[in-house]
């Protein structure tokens, strides 16, 4: 028996616009008050928040940064980083000068107000601050801040050769996502959604994965769907994503999500 959901955002729950479409707003709306929701995603806090409020599931945890920083009542309850030093290093290695953006919980700092910027900002309606990845460093240097995330954003061909990189010198230290050909999300090695999960299953939920649903679209998804009673793929999901799901079904921008929700539960 299901007795949480857990959805990713981008891909999975929104619609062409990036919105969330009134039928899925609809149908979790009318779950909320039968069980927990949570929303679980590679975006920083600020920028789930205003979904959170759509589906009046604001008492509910939220999970960012892929299993990064853990939320529960606007209070961090699991926090995990890249490292100072690791970070530090990888801007070293940018050669290409590639758009890297850095995160800790709401800190958004881009380096220029480019196109790369501009296009996050209107994805995930969280406006960044403007500040070189120098000056980023000097300022967490003193407490040896670490980042929740990178953002790397670039051509294809130079966003390639970025990942191979850092794959040879930080396979041990990070977890590299291609969320797009011209994309590379860089997170701490030791988390995942999976994990995230379990961490709350264990401290607010008193559940076990066999009573989670889940839904996503992309590889930091998979984890976390091989893992639950119920993963379930998009149709728009990676081909390797559908692969491992117990459930495929219709794209994001058709509803999927909200479709199968309301089929599912009548069912139940």
């Amino acid at each position: 028996m299901i007795k949480l959901i857990c959805s990713d955002i981008d891909g999975t729950l929104l619609n062409a616009k990036r919105e969330l479409s009134k039928k899925t707003i609809f149908e979790i709306t009318k779950l909320k008050d039968k069980l927990p929701i949570v929303l679980i995603s590679s975006r920083m806090p600020s920028a789930m928040n205003h979904l959170q409020k759509q589906l009046k599931i604001t008492n509910n945890p939220i999970v960012a940064y892929n299993g990064g920083l853990i939320m529960v009542n606007n209070k961090i309850r699991q926090s995990t980083t890249i490292p100072f030093e690791v970070v530090d290093k990888i801007m070293d290695l940018n050669q290409n000068h590639l758009h890297l953006s850095l995160y800790n919980t709401n800190d958004w700092f881009a380096p220029h107000l480019d196109h790369w910027t501009e296009r996050e900002t209107n994805n995930t309606k969280v406006n960044p601050t403007i500040k070189s990845n120098n000056e980023v460093l000097e300022a967490w240097q003193t407490n040896q801040t670490g980042a929740h995330k990178i953002m790397c954003m670039g051509k294809a061909e130079l966003i390639t050769k970025f990942y191979n990189l850092m794959s040879e010198n930080f396979s041990d230290d990070i977890h590299l996502y291609r969320s797009k050909d011209t994309y590379i999300e860089i997170a701490p090695k030791q988390i995942s959604k999976r994990s995230a999960i379990e961490f709350l299953l264990e401290t607010e939920f008193g559940l076990n994965m066999s009573e989670v649903m889940s839904f996503g679209d992309n590889f930091n998804d998979i984890e976390m769907l091989k893992a639950s009673g119920l993963g379930v793929a998009v149709g728009n999901a990676k081909e390797e994503v559908k692969l491992i799901a117990d459930k495929t079904i219709e794209n994001a921008k058709e509803d999927g999500v909200a479709n199968f929700l309301n089929a599912y539960f009548k069912k139940g």
